[in-house]
């Protein structure tokens, strides 16, 4: 008999394509056949002439399964789609129809079905296809993988865990704390933890934030940009945040000082700025735009400094949204980042209530 788990979220970026990848390679591991869908496709990207969600193609190569992409991914949760639903262009029940009939064929043969939802728990509203929604359409329980940092984060969980028993009270297979940071981590597994279970709300694991899985490499970040490496400096460093230079030095320096694991972007031809963010331990790299190469005496310091810089043709607002854009996307997308959440969930996790042992699956 097929188990079915549907890994939602409260918000998007949670790392919830990486949660449940990694949870299907531990199946794999304990001989089950595993099924994966995306209802609803969100991390969109345009592949040989069609709009694809990346997360599908890389479940389709970890798990090696052979599925269709139209099957693991029926509903292109597009801007125009979204559009479409708004003009009545698009019918739920139809749409309900469609999930049913390729997830029925998707997990004809899989001990465990593994259900990504789409964005955040709340998305596919529009034709009532909610993450929750899609739970119960598909008689699922759910995983709710969630963010912490204060308490003021529990207003989305317990919103969406009443949204997920809203569709039936044993719904909820209970809530994953992921990326959880060193100044969070303590009060939450000593308090946080205990005040969920007092509203009967399972947490089946408080995973550590890992520097591997926050943030970009300066190296990726290079090649995603597309910018050109102007300095003899490593490039191994990760970049979880991005600084905009646009003010005086002395101002510029403050700012700086004030963070960690960061790039600053700024104009090629602002020397002042780049200095300033040179004597910041923080700033792992610098990003100049406008094409304009550093001088010289920056790339000096920068090299003496460890700090690599890139160059890029573009403007400093179009290089702003692009870096944002690789970060919230989450670059780190591969077999490696897989496998790493897979030991995560291991020693951090309630594995075996997420995924059955061989025995389970035969029954």
């Amino acid at each position: 008999m097929t188990e079915t788990l549907l890994v939602t979220s409260t918000q998007d970026s949670t790392g919830k394509t990486a949660v449940t990848l990694a949870l299907g390679l531990l199946a794999q591991e304990r001989d089950l056949s595993v099924g994966y869908m995306k209802p609803k496709g969100t991390r969109l990207q345009s592949n040989v002439g069609k709009t694809l969600d990346e997360d599908p193609m890389l479940a389709r190569e970890l798990l090696g399964t052979d599925a269709e992409m139209h099957e693991m991914e029926p509903i292109v949760y597009s801007p125009t789609f979204m559009q479409g639903a708004v003009r009545g262009q698009e019918s739920g029940e139809d749409l309900a129809e469609i999930v049913r009939e390729y997830y029925d064929s998707l997990s004809a043969d899989a001990d465990l079905m593994l259900v990504e939802g789409g964005g955040k728990h709340t998305t596919g509203g529009l034709v009532d296809l909610t993450d929750p929604e899609v739970a119960s359409l598909l008689d699922a329980k759910v995983l709710l993988v969630a963010d912490y940092a204060t308490p003021a984060d529990l207003d989305d969980v317990l919103a969406a865990v009443d949204d997920v028993r809203a569709e039936g009270d044993d719904r909820l297979a209970g809530v994953l704390f992921n990326r959880v940071g060193d100044a969070a981590y303590d009060e939450l597994e000593k308090e946080v933890v205990s005040f969920l279970e007092s509203r009967d709300v399972p947490v089946l694991g408080v995973v550590p934030r890992e520097r591997e899985l926050a943030g970009v490499s300066v190296s990726d970040l290079a090649g995603e940009l597309g910018a050109e490496l102007v300095t003899d400096a490593p490039t191994d460093a990760y970049v979880e945040r991005f600084l905009v230079g646009a003010m005086g030095a002395d101002e510029a320096l403050r700012y700086f000082r004030r963070t960690k694991d960061a790039a600053v972007i700024t104009g090629g031809d602002r020397a002042d700025v780049q200095t300033a963010a040179l004597q910041a331990p923080g700033v792992k790299c610098l990003v100049l735009t406008g094409g304009h190469r550093p001088s010289g005496a920056v790339v000096g310091r920068a090299e003496s400094e460890g700090v690599p810089v890139l160059v890029l043709n573009a403007d400093t607002l179009s290089a702003i949204d692009r870096a944002e854009e690789i970060i919230r996307g989450g670059r780190t997308r591969d077999e490696r980042t897989v496998e790493l959440m897979g030991e995560l969930l291991f020693e951090h996790a309630d594995v075996d209530a997420l995924v059955p042992t061989a025995a389970d699956g035969d029954e």
